[in-house]
């Protein structure tokens, strides 16, 4: 019997995974432990939201939607694209109601590539960007974010990458794992590279509401780009609905067209009581999600107040997202094996950033996205660890 693919073989699992399941094993045995490798908010799903699913639910909204998904989240999700990301959008032909944002990267590239197309992915990067492009035979392009550039795409590294067989480019603002916001001079110089090369561009924009120091750009919102840009979104991170499996892509209604028909093939539709939360959670994005972002950034500057204090670690300031991605050069230490150390040592969890495509190597990803209280515990744990090297 013929098995895996050598497709397949290129695939491994994620390294964040790896980190959490030796960490669990850890708490099984009554340790404790300070999760920083989870990325994803501990806050509780909004009461009114999840009051929206419930009512749907009894209301006997049990069934099928349309594959576009259900036109009140469509209608919501389109204005919201309108008044606050500056993109005209057209509910009924322009998007499509995804289970998570994992789902709609994969109809990108498995709607849009053909084997062999090659996709620039900035690195370190979200460890499903190169297997989703993998998945359809295309083939992923790392292209270095380096520290000294505050983890920016330089356009110089873009353009050395470039090749005949290039179609696509993705960006991902904020950005997982650096937590740095792309500048609209970058986005701007990003969108005019996409024009004159003539790629398509996947912006991945799930963190764009969990911003501290700086404005969100959507790409599609610039000159000439609506056409050639699949905008990704969801409300895990912005409500704290990761498991509710509810995101949306917004492209022109010939990319929608053409994503729709691998969608019909892989979920015909998201749950549909989840979708009616989550038209409630994007008709009141404002409400619901800014007590949320101010948590964020009050763990945030937690989080940067206790790194100063910690001797031979550098790192670039994050300003969205929440995530920070230190340096780890000056200590000797493979990424995995700190990894290791600061989980044995002090049962702090963190990701190696190798785990995060060839160009993290050097750093780990620390999650503020646990309670204060855990923070400043697992910071503590953190420092008195490292004094001991």
């Amino acid at each position: 019997m013929r098995l895996p693919t050598e497709k397949m073989k290129k695939i491994q699992r994620a390294g964040i995974r790896k980190i959490f399941d030796r960490a669990t094993a850890y708490e099984n045995e009554g340790r404790k432990i300070y999760h920083m490798e989870i990325g994803r908010p501990d806050f509780d799903t909004p009461d009114a939201v999840k009051e929206a699913a419930i009512r749907s639910l009894k209301a006997g909204n049990v069934h099928y939607t349309s594959n576009y998904g259900l036109e009140s989240l469509r209608e919501a999700i389109a204005g919201k694209l309108v008044s606050e990301n500056k993109i005209d959008a057209d509910p009924e032909r322009e998007l499509i109601v995804t289970a998570g944002a994992v789902e709609a990267l994969a109809l990108s590239t498995m709607a849009l590539l053909e084997p062999e197309d090659e996709v620039l992915v900035p690195n370190p990067c979200f460890t499903s960007y190169e297997n989703q492009v993998i998945h359809p035979c295309g083939v992923p392009v790392p292209v270095p974010l380096r520290a000294e550039n505050g983890f920016m795409p330089a356009l110089e590294d873009l353009e050395a990458r470039l090749t005949a067989k290039t179609r696509m480019l993705i960006i991902n603002t904020p950005h997982n794992p650096t937590g740095v916001v792309y500048s609209r001079k970058v986005m701007e110089q990003l969108a005019s590279f996409a024009v004159n090369n003539d790629l398509l561009v996947v912006s991945d924009e799930c963190y764009e509401k969990i911003i501290f120091d700086r404005e969100h750009v959507s790409m599609a919102s610039l000159p000439g780009m609506k056409e050639r840009t699949i905008t990704v979104n969801s409300g895990s991170k912005t409500f704290s609905m990761t498991g509710w499996r509810v995101g949306f892509v917004h492209s022109s209604a010939e990319i929608i067209d053409y994503m729709l028909r691998v969608h019909q093939d892989l979920v015909i539709c998201p749950t549909a009581f989840a979708q009616e939360g989550a038209a409630y959670a994007w008709k009141n994005t404002a409400a619901l999600a800014a007590p949320m972002v101010e948590a964020f950034k009050q763990r945030r500057d937690l989080v940067i107040e206790h790194l100063d204090q910690i001797k031979n670690l550098d790192y670039v300031r994050p300003e969205g997202g929440f995530y920070v991605f230190p340096s780890i050069g000056k200590l000797g230490l493979g990424d995995w094996e700190f990894c290791h150390y600061l989980l044995d040592e002090a049962g702090v969890a963190v990701v190696p950033g190798l785990a995060f495509g060839q160009f993290g190597e050097g750093c780990f990803r620390l999650a503020y996205s646990c309670s204060m209280e855990d923070l400043k515990d697992g910071l503590g744990a953190m420092k008195k660890a490292l004094e001991k090297l």
